[in-house]
Order: structure tokens, then sequence, then C-alpha cells
């Protein structure tokens, strides 16, 4: 099954962050893993939510 790119605003609204943080973490090489397109930046939506659940805190 073909899914479509996700862009910024769809990776913000999935982890529900704002866009511009999502903007700083790809400045800091930090986030999930985007691909540049001309001039937009792409996402494959199974990569943010791999790097999502990479994200999960250890239980205490």
């Amino acid at each position: 099954m073909i899914r479509n790119l996700w862009g910024i605003e769809d990776v913000s609204k999935y982890l529900g962050v704002p866009v511009g943080t999502v903007y700083q973490w790809r400045s800091r090489g930090y986030g999930p893993v985007g691909r540049k397109i001309g001039k937009y930046i792409r996402f494959k939506p199974d990569d943010v939510e791999s790097w999502f659940e990479s994200q999960a805190e250890g239980m205490i």
C-alpha cells in the first residue's frame, strides 16, 4: 500500500508540536528523517512513526 508523503505541517499535527519546532529539530539534526524534494521537505509516515516510538521514555 502506498501512503502519501507528509509535509512539515502533517508531522507537526501528528506529533502535536508547533511547525517551528519541527524546523528547529531539522536544523539541529534531531527529529524524524525528512527528505528535501525541490524546495519542499517531505517525510515518510512510517519514518515519523518509528522515530516517535523510539522516543519512549523508560519507566521509573
